[in-house]
């Protein structure tokens, strides 16, 4: 049996060969896409400056976790705009910004959700019922968890899920939440009362914990001036929700060295005291702070939010690649929190920042 030959078409495999041509000019490199990262911090950095003052540092942090598509945990006491840095931030994207404010008598499903039963009347006056969802304000791309120790463990809770898998079980039906999907929490670290600890599984999810810190004499001078003014300054817009996507997908390409692989490995190894280990090898590194003053160190998330995190720096300066600088850059937004500290480091007024300085010492 023989097989006849299609007839062709000139115009249709030209059309082909355009459309084809097309996608590909569409689709912009990874060094094109290097070059917008870095753009985009300036704009981005601009944008949250036309509403919040100063806070340099901050807002970089923020957006590291943003291009990392990590979670940030910003902590600062009341009066330093964490909840204004964040909606600044979502005002400058394209995307769905929600605010859950955690209060004591909050219940998770006020935060993923609910089923409920719903009756609809057809046109013969017959009546149908049927359980509907109805999503909660965590169904959006940018989440400002608002006071998250606020709030029982129980209800905490109801983020690890969704902060780890990016899903929520309600019921015994699975939700995908929207992507990107990112929780900015905030925290006041002096207040006790009426509040509640974050479970350390929980404080792993975060990518980063970022400490807001008072403005200097000259930025609470313009704080002054401006928050008592009639304009109060607007965010414009600097990327589209397909951007932002862009660059989220760009991170994990970008190279790292050996060298700073083995560096963020070393680093978390290194904040684990070697008592109680039950493998030789599995922790113990010799630090003399880590010994007497932490309790469990980072396990093995740390290491990989290191890398990750060096990743998203490099690429918001445009870098080609991540080297042992982003990572040394990011230790204590990256490991502070994974952490447990002693009873005596806090009797003698030991910090996680200390500790971590004294293991960057040493390791590096």
């Amino acid at each position: 049996m023989s097989i006849q030959p299609q007839a062709q078409n000139p115009a249709r495999d030209a059309a082909s060969v355009d459309e084809r041509t097309s996608q590909q000019t569409a689709a912009p490199s990874d060094a094109e896409l290097l070059g917008r990262a870095a753009g985009a911090s300036k704009a981005l950095h601009e944008a949250v400056a036309a509403r919040v003052v100063g806070q340099e540092g901050v807002i970089e942090l923020m957006l590291v976790a943003l291009l990392a598509r990590g979670h940030a945990l910003l902590v600062g006491v009341p009066g330093l705009a964490k909840t204004l840095l964040v909606a600044s931030l979502a005002e400058a994207l394209d995307l769905e910004f929600g605010r859950v404010q955690f209060t004591p008598d909050l219940l998770p499903a006020d935060i993923t959700g609910t089923d409920v039963l719903q009756e609809d009347e057809d046109n013969q006056g017959g009546v149908h019922r049927r359980v509907r969802f109805l999503p909660g304000p965590i169904f959006h791309n940018l989440i400002l968890a608002d006071e998250i120790n606020r709030t029982p463990p129980k209800t905490q809770a109801a983020l690890l899920q969704a902060m780890q898998e990016r899903r929520v079980t309600v019921g015994t039906v699975t939700h995908v939440l929207p992507d990107p999907f990112q929780v900015f929490a905030t925290r006041n670290p002096i207040e006790q009362e009426g509040t509640y600890p974050l479970p350390e599984a929980q404080l792993d999810r975060f990518l980063l914990e970022i400490h807001v810190e008072y403005p200097s004499e000259n930025e609470e001078r313009e704080i002054a001036r401006r928050t008592t003014s009639a304009d109060v300054g607007t965010v414009p817009r600097v990327l589209s929700s397909a951007e932002v996507r862009a660059l989220q997908a760009l991170v994990p390409r970008i190279p790292v060295t050996d060298a700073a692989v083995s560096l963020a490995v070393a680093l978390g190894r290194a904040t684990r005291p070697s008592r109680g280990a039950e493998k030789p090898g599995a922790s113990g590194n010799g630090v003399k702070e880590v010994e007497e003053y932490v309790r469990f160190g980072a396990g093995p998330r740390g290491s990989q939010a290191l890398v990750l995190a060096a990743k998203a720096r490099a690429a918001l300066r445009g870098e080609a690649a991540a080297d042992v600088d982003d990572v040394k850059a990011l230790v204590v937004p990256v490991l502070r929190h994974r952490l447990v500290m002693s009873y005596r480091a806090e009797a003698e007024g030991v910090r996680d920042t200390d500790v971590l300085e004294r293991v960057l010492a040493s390791v590096s």
